[in-house]
């Protein structure tokens, strides 16, 4: 193999998991070691730099970094169920011990004399507000409701996330000199263009619910809703109370929302009814075990075929049973169980299955081209359309995902539109920028703790059962204390800390290898990939992770570590008092051109 480029630290960047799945890169075990320390308002400034709402995903968040935590992987057959570090809960500490930050945020450049519109006050939108503000730029955000925040503000329920939390956390981005224009929704993409602006960025995201075009549908509309308009009525107040017996169609998290909520305002029959099997439902784990954590069934392989009605009055639905197969192919399909449909009796159903985008403002000859899906036709690295100075982000670009995505998404926008109004090629992307600094202090001292021991996950305490159910604003979660989220920050393994190799003062004494608890340091005669990871100390199985190689040694061999297996514990450096392994802090990982960190 070729030896590895690690001279550039972007080579590590892969090998800190959680902070190479989240879509925004958020610099994970950094804030955690600020948290373990009590340096929350540091820990919460780390955050805002990268995923720009901390104490909204300290609570929301898919949390796509916890299934790539090597803690999950650390304790891989031991007896009890492997578990990640608590990433997303521990974001929330930050964001609820962390005081007074308003201060903290970057000063507002002179206006530089070019103006952005935003459409939307959703994440994307204001991410790439948040970005540009700070630069001098003019930015205005449209949208129509009164407050900012999009379907944050209008989907979530506020028993998962109060309002004042998306208040302060939108207050701090619109107080960086951003004009919000409430309650202004864009009817015309054309009369907006007409109005001068350098670039125009689209965040609305993807407003449409998907219906479900049965028997009774019409006849029984008053009963039937589409889930997150209902939603939405819920948090602004329009809707009080529910039926007695309620069905909510769907598996994602919006169906799950539904449910919760629906249990909160007079629902006592609460069903979930999905088409899938409950393993294959869309919405997240620790969403469904919320919902089952309230009493909530979920009934699988029921294929809606009815709804059914007496005057216009719903009495309930008639269900298909189902079950997966596979075809020749390896294809999966529902096929009929031939056992007689199921009615189910009802109330009222809530039709939660699946959300899509919708442009009937966007004029078809202004110059923005859509696919035969109906989204706009964009690059994948800048987010430009087919009109170089409308860009798109979150679901109005690719579809509905989630928050940290759409952050992700107005982070990268934000750069094109920068070197779009500059005149520069918006597909030459800065580097990203790094911290590189020495961890290692002296002998048996380090400036860092990693305990490897096999330690459970805290649980976050949840509101009591009667008192949570009782009210659709009461936040079920509580948040951990001081003191839990100290023992939970103690299980990280700090994987940002990294064994840097020095060719040059290996003596090949394999010490190393000795005293490695992983077997993930080798030293072997070199060979093509393939070959080396079958002949290392223990097999390198993980092909999406990378192998560490040096160049050949005085002996003619390679060291070799599999940086999936590797703890991070420094007992490799400490060991090598020579200095041929070492480690040093690679933790930040951010675009050129973002407000800085205070």
């Amino acid at each position: 193999m070729q030896p590895t480029q690690a001279a550039s630290p972007s080579y590590f960047h892969k090998v800190v998991d959680c902070q190479w799945a989240c879509p925004a890169h958020t610099p994970v075990p950094e804030y955690i070691r600020l948290i373990g320390q009590g340096r929350y308002a540091d820990a919460y400034m780390v955050n805002w730099v990268s995923n720009v709402f901390p104490g909204i995903l300290g609570r929301t968040c898919d949390r796509p970094c916890e299934p790539a935590c090597r803690r999950g992987r650390v304790e891989e057959g031991s007896s009890e169920q492997p578990e990640p570090v608590a990433i997303c809960r521990l974001k929330r500490v930050a964001a609820d011990m962390k005081g007074d930050v308003a201060r903290r945020m970057p000063p507002v450049a002179p206006r530089n004399g070019k103006r952005v519109a935003c459409i939307g006050a959703g994440p994307s939108s204001l991410t790439v507000a948040r970005d540009l503000a700070p630069l001098g730029y003019e930015v205005t955000v449209f949208d129509g409701e009164a407050k900012a925040g999009g379907f944050i503000r209008t989907q979530i329920p506020r028993f998962r996330l109060p309002e004042e939390v998306i208040d302060e956390e939108t207050g701090y981005i619109l107080d960086l000199g951003v004009q919000f224009r409430s309650g202004e929704r864009i009817a015309s993409m054309a009369t907006l263009l007409a109005q001068g602006y350098g670039a125009v960025f689209v965040g609305c995201g993807a407003p449409r619910g998907r219906d479900l075009d049965l028997p009774g549908r019409q006849q029984a509309a008053a009963h039937i809703h589409i889930g997150i308009d209902w939603l939405a009525s819920v948090s602004f107040g329009h809707v009080t109370q529910v039926g007695r017996r309620v069905i909510v169609l769907g598996g994602g998290n919006t169906a799950m929302d539904c449910c919760r909520s629906a249990r909160r305002l007079g629902g006592e029959d609460v069903k979930v009814i999905v088409r899938s099997g409950f393993d294959e439902m869309k919405a997240s784990p620790w969403e469904k075990e919320d919902a089952q954590h309230e009493g909530i069934p979920f009934l699988n392989y029921h294929v809606p075929k009815s709804f059914e009605h007496v005057d216009g009055r719903l009495t309930g639905m008639t269900f298909e049973r189902v079950r997966a197969e596979r075809d020749a192919d390896g294809q999966r399909r529902l096929v009929p169980t031939g056992e007689p449909d199921v009615l189910i009796p009802c109330d009222e159903v809530l039709i939660a299955v699946g959300q899509e985008n919708a442009f009937p403002w966007i004029e078809r000859d202004c110059g923005i081209a859509f696919d035969r899906h109906g989204l706009p036709v964009l690059n994948g690295n800048s987010f430009q359309s087919s009109l170089p100075h409308v860009f798109f982000g979150g679901d109005a670009a690719l579809g509905p995902k989630n928050i940290i995505t759409a952050v992700a998404h107005g982070h990268e926008a934000a750069v094109s539109i920068d070197r779009y109004l500059h005149g520069e090629d918006v597909l030459r992307r800065p580097p990203p920028a790094h911290n590189l600094m020495s961890t290692k202090m002296g002998i048996h001292e380090w400036s860092y703790d990693n305990a490897t021991s096999l330690d459970e996950r805290f649980q976050v305490p949840w509101a009591q059962a009667e008192i949570a159910l009782a009210s659709i604003r009461v936040e079920v979660e509580l948040g951990f204390d001081a003191a839990t989220a100290f023992k939970e920050a103690s299980r990280c393994l700090n994987c940002d800390v990294q064994t840097v190799f020095t060719q040059e003062a290996c003596i090949e004494c394999d010490a190393c290898m000795d005293i490695c608890p992983m077997d993930c340091i080798s030293f072997t005669p070199d060979g093509d990939e393939a070959d080396l990871r079958q002949r290392l100390k223990a097999p390198a199985t993980n092909l999406a992770q990378d192998l560490y190689v040096s160049a050949p040694l005085k002996t003619g061999r390679v060291m070799a570590k599999d940086e999936d297996l590797c703890l991070h514990c420094g007992l490799c450096a400490e060991r090598l008092p020579h200095g041929g392994l070492g480690h040093a802090k690679v933790p930040a990982q951010d675009r050129a051109g973002r407000p800085g960190q205070s």
